[in-house]
Parts: structure tokens; C-alpha cells; sequence
């Protein structure tokens, strides 16, 4: 399991960086086909809203996670949360409590499946 951690928490910090969100390439061989996401402003987003939205974002700040846990759910399933501090230019920081299922897909790659992020002040 500690093999897995390590691995899903890798993928998950690959998502915090500004050049892998630019990169179509990249996103889908981090998300499945199937993903959904629901948004702290209660928005849900699927695969064919979500890619096309983070290629056009203009993030100035850098992102950050601690605090990872996962759990096996099944054989191919897991859960990840964690805490996610984002910081703006100016200083200010959101953070966020969050949650995503990656999934072991047929051709051996774990892709993320669902994603939430709650803010949390």
C-alpha cells in the first residue's frame, strides 16, 4: 500500500503544476474519460468541461497538498484526501480539504476518477 501512496500522491501533485495543466497530453493521461468533479461552488464538471477549462487558466499562484492518506476501496479503486494550500501573488491562501478516487484503468494506468474540494477558510 505504501508503494501505491507514494504513487497516487505523486499523480496528484502532478496536477498542481502549471505546465502539466496546459498540457491536453498530460491531463488525459492523469484523468479517466469518465471523470467528474464537483466544485466548491457546487458545479459539477466532467471530462470534456474540465481539460478545456484548466488549458485556458491563468493561475498566478502556486499550489501545494500535505497531509496525504489513501485507501484501497478495491481492488483497483483508491481514495486519496489531503489538504491543498493554494497561494496568490499577493501573499493570500486558500485552503481546501480534498478528496479524489483514481481508478486502475484496463491498459495499467491510474487515472483520477472523481474529485471534490471543499474550502475550508
Amino acid at each position: 500500500m505504501n508503494d501505491l501512496a507514494a504513487h497516487l500522491k505523486e499523480l496528484e501533485e502532478k496536477l498542481f503544476e502549471p505546465s502539466v495543466r496546459a498540457s491536453r497530453e498530460m491531463l488525459t493521461t492523469l484523468l479517466s474519460r469518465d471523470f467528474r468533479e464537483i466544485g466548491s461552488s457546487g458545479r459539477l464538471y466532467t471530462f470534456d468541461v474540465i481539460v478545456p477549462s484548466l488549458l485556458a487558466e491563468q493561475r498566478t499562484g502556486t499550489s501545494r497538498g500535505e497531509h496525504f492518506e489513501t485507501q484501497r476501496l478495491a481492488e483497483h479503486i483508491a481514495l486519496v484526501t489531503y489538504r491543498a494550500i493554494y497561494t496568490d501573488t499577493d501573499g493570500s491562501k486558500m485552503r481546501t480539504l480534498r478528496s479524489s478516487i483514481w481508478r486502475l484503468e484496463e491498459e495499467g494506468h491510474w487515472r483520477m476518477l472523481f474529485h471534490q474540494g471543499t474550502v475550508i477558510g
